[in-house]
């Protein structure tokens, strides 16, 4: 089947591509086993008796919707951080869960300890050799910083979307 035009053959990739970027969050460390490991204690000390893991998957959808909001509609840049604060905090609200800003914080700052997936490293290991690697994400720069002690490998570069003022998978990015 011929390629479509201005498309690139395998063999021509493997000869030009220098450099792959990955995402962190949910790509590189595992979001949803460590926030329900995060989470788990402090939804039972607050009495809360639903399912940890749907409540993750509550306040991770949360967080992507906000973000893509943040980008489709244009009105500024905000921080990954904050968009995770309001987020968790939207969703305990749902749930009905008291909580303080400070618990809110503590949360949300768990995203920087994630570990990776089982099968990251090696993975990465191998391209490793062939490739630049780097991580693009919708991540602060800080918090890429606090992250990589956690994450077992060393990546050649950390770009944060924070620079281009959108979220991915704005064209900005």
């Amino acid at each position: 089947m011929p390629m479509p035009s201005g498309s690139l053959r395998a063999d021509e990739i493997k000869r030009n591509v220098t450099t792959l970027t990955f995402d962190l969050y949910g790509t590189i460390v595992d979001m949803q086993k460590g926030l329900i490991e995060a989470a788990t204690p402090y939804l039972a000390a607050k009495g809360w008796t639903g399912r940890p893991d749907a409540f993750v998957t509550w306040w991770r959808r949360t967080h992507f919707e906000n973000s893509m909001i943040d980008a489709l509609i244009d009105r500024g840049h905000t921080p990954y951080r904050e968009i995770g604060r309001r987020a968790l905090t939207l969703t305990l609200e749902r749930a009905g869960i008291p909580h303080t800003r400070d618990e809110v914080v503590a949360l949300v700052a768990k995203i920087e300890t994630l570990k990776p997936f089982e099968d990251a490293l090696s993975a990465l290991g191998r391209l490793k050799g062939r490739y630049r690697l780097a991580i693009l994400s919708n991540g602060d720069p800080d918090m890429l910083e606090n992250a990589k002690p956690h994450i077992g490998f060393e990546f050649d570069a950390y770009l944060s979307i924070a620079d281009a003022g959108y979220f991915k998978p704005h064209a900005a990015t």
